[in-house]
């Protein structure tokens, strides 16, 4: 079985450090890098065919998490990115997942989210390896998508965050019947029975 593989790209040391201890104990390989400029050129030349993604920080000094996507995207490197900031921006977070973002964590990293957004990824980049068949797919979720208000659009991203209807009404200043009428339009439109179906739409892939 191949050795599965996860960069980190985050400019502070010590979350770093602490989350590679974590996840190298859980048996992965694991690349910890500070600057996102030294990232693209590591992913460039990245051979991994099963089992990779990467932990991106939003917030850098020398380049965003979003322009360091935006990049990948024009060079066509196709690695699953799990996002992770300590701001909870939501029109930042909507913007993540348009890009096809695993997902949204905010810090100190829930690490049973975490591995989930793993599992996920990584299920993402061997299918990605294996077929690249997603066009109708990415249309059909692309369309659901653009049918979400722009607040469905933030509690779509809450939902998928993790986070319960109590927490997503004090995070958006909105009253929890509200949220629950949101949630289940969202997941009308979506065409989504359960919150999983949600994150798996999300990311575009069968977990």
């Amino acid at each position: 079985m191949e050795e599965s593989l996860i960069y980190i790209i985050d400019d502070n040391k010590e979350f770093r450090d602490s989350i590679s201890w974590v996840l190298e104990g859980e048996g992965h390989r694991v690349v910890s890098l500070e600057d996102p400029r030294i990232g693209l050129l590591e992913l460039e030349l990245n051979t991994q065919a099963k089992n990779c993604c990467c932990l991106l920080d939003i917030r850098m000094p020398s380049m965003t998490g979003l322009e360091f996507h935006e990049k990948l995207l024009k060079k066509t490197i196709n690695i699953p990115i799990i996002y992770m900031t300590g701001h909870g921006d939501i029109p930042q977070a909507v913007e993540a997942m348009s890009k096809g973002a695993v997902t949204f964590l905010e810090k100190p990293i829930d690490y049973s989210l975490l591995n989930t957004a793993i599992s996920c990824a990584f299920a993402t980049y061997n299918t990605q390896n294996l077929s690249h068949n997603d066009a109708e797919v990415d249309s059909e979720y692309n369309q659901r998508l653009k049918s979400l208000t722009s607040r469905e659009s933030e509690i779509l991203t809450e939902i998928v965050s993790g986070k319960m209807n109590k927490v997503i009404a004090l995070d958006l200043g909105i009253s929890v019947k509200t949220v629950e009428l949101h949630r289940s339009r969202v997941m009308n439109k979506m065409q989504a029975k359960t919150a999983a179906d949600l994150v798996k739409m999300v990311i575009r892939e069968k977990c």
